[in-house]
């Protein structure tokens, strides 16, 4: 691929300015690129050769890309170079984060126009890091979390061979575990990523990737034999407590002996939960005096995909949970901006469009008008309407703002 580009220009040029060391050793094989990077130069190439090259190339890249993921894994003291690389990366994202919150102070101080010009170059390259730090920490948690799920332990049902896999020992990629609850809103389309300009980093917030679907250190709970004949003492079936009970006394437990890295995974596996079962469980963490685990157990929820995330909040909502519905919302429209309207696509395409436009007014009523422009790069012909209309409902004047900022971004209103 980057034979075919002009290595200086473009985010090509960018890399190799700012971290050389980095590129050299993925182009010696030493390094696997982090997928935004891969990403970044397809942009380039939808750039130099245009977007129906670059279409047929990002198919190819993602399936090579994570086939090199696949084998570099496996190598000896992978997970422990994985979770250095990590913790650095988190670093890495919360000094982003604290640096966009000065300048975005200083912005707002600036009278100027030099110091706002300057400062507001400086706060999109700063977007640009924390979107990648937050990119990079998913894709490394993503890869910790299918070591830790070849590692997990089976069981089997009875009657059968002992190890036996779990139909979801081998999870799907675009869903994977995420045992330590990873904040990046992961849908992508992998066969056809989608493009943002290559002349202009996108704006960043922090995202979040699919609630995962297990948690490694829930206590497991295979199936018994049912006994020949009932004993005295048998408990009836609707005497065992429910999942919400269990969930609360196992984070309740765990609470009261400081095991707070599996009361995360307990809330982690709650979060993935039918909509229905979390209002009563928000309900009873709370008079259990556990409000703080309900709040960490919503902003993981907040990470589900689309359709599910906007049916836990009509579930909250019917529940009489406005605020924790409203809460949810905003924190599950922090992903992306690309990422946003690839959920929208999928959703409408999947004749989900009440979803799709309650998922997209929620949006536009976080975000700035200029990251809902960068929504129309993905599909202008399809969304730029959607968006004006739903801005409408929002407010006229917000409709003035988002035409205004397409306009800036280069599309005709």
């Amino acid at each position: 691929m980057l034979g075919r580009l002009d290595q200086a220009t473009g985010w090509c040029g960018v890399f190799w300015q700012r971290d050389p060391d980095g590129m050299r050793a993925c182009l010696d094989g030493v390094e696997v690129p982090p997928w935004d990077v891969v990403q970044a130069l397809l942009h380039d190439l939808a750039a130099d050769r245009g977007i129906p090259e670059a279409e047929r190339e990002a198919h190819r890249a993602r399936t090579l890309h994570r086939a090199s993921l696949t084998a570099y894994d496996s190598r000896p003291g992978a997970r422990e170079l994985l979770g250095d690389r990590l913790d650095m990366m988190l670093t890495e994202q919360r000094i982003a984060l604290e640096r966009e919150a000065d300048l975005s102070r200083l912005l707002s101080e600036a009278t100027a126009p030099d110091d706002a010009d300057r400062i507001s170059l400086d706060l999109a390259w700063v977007r640009d890091d924390h979107e990648r730090a937050t990119a990079r920490c998913a894709e490394l948690q993503e890869r910790l979390a299918r070591l830790e799920s070849a590692d997990r332990p089976t069981w089997a049902n009875p009657g059968t061979t002992p190890t036996c896999p779990r139909p979801d020992a081998d999870p799907d990629p675009e869903q994977p575990h995420r045992p330590r609850g990873a904040r990046y809103a992961g849908l992508q389309n992998t066969d056809t990523d989608t493009y943002t300009e290559p002349t202009a980093p996108p704006t960043p917030t922090p995202a979040t990737p699919p609630t995962p679907r297990g948690a490694r250190y829930e206590p497991p709970t295979p199936e018994a034999p049912a006994p020949e004949a009932p004993t005295p003492h048998a408990t009836p079936d609707h005497a065992k407590p429910d999942h919400t009970t269990r969930t609360v006394q196992a984070l309740l437990h765990l609470r009261s002996e400081g095991r707070t890295g599996e009361a995360h995974a307990v809330l982690v596996e709650a979060a993935a939960r039918p909509p229905h079962d979390l209002p009563p469980l928000a309900a009873e963490l709370h008079r259990a005096g556990l409000a703080a685990d309900w709040a960490t157990l919503l902003w993981e929820a907040a990470s589900l995909p689309p359709d599910r995330l906007v049916a836990l909040a009509d579930a909250l909502a019917g529940a009489g949970r406005a605020d924790d519905c409203r809460k949810l919302l905003r924190q599950g429209v922090t992903r992306p901006a690309p990422e946003i309207a690839e959920a929208i696509l999928a959703l409408i395409d999947a004749s989900r469009e009440r979803e799709a436009r309650a998922l997209l007014d929620s949006y536009l009523r976080v975000r700035t008008p200029e990251d809902a422009a960068r929504c129309a790069h993905t599909d202008p012909r399809r969304l730029i309407p959607l968006l004006l209309e739903t801005a409408r409902g929002v407010s006229e004047e917000h409709r003035w703002d988002l035409v205004h900022a397409l306009r800036v971004a280069g599309f005709n209103t």
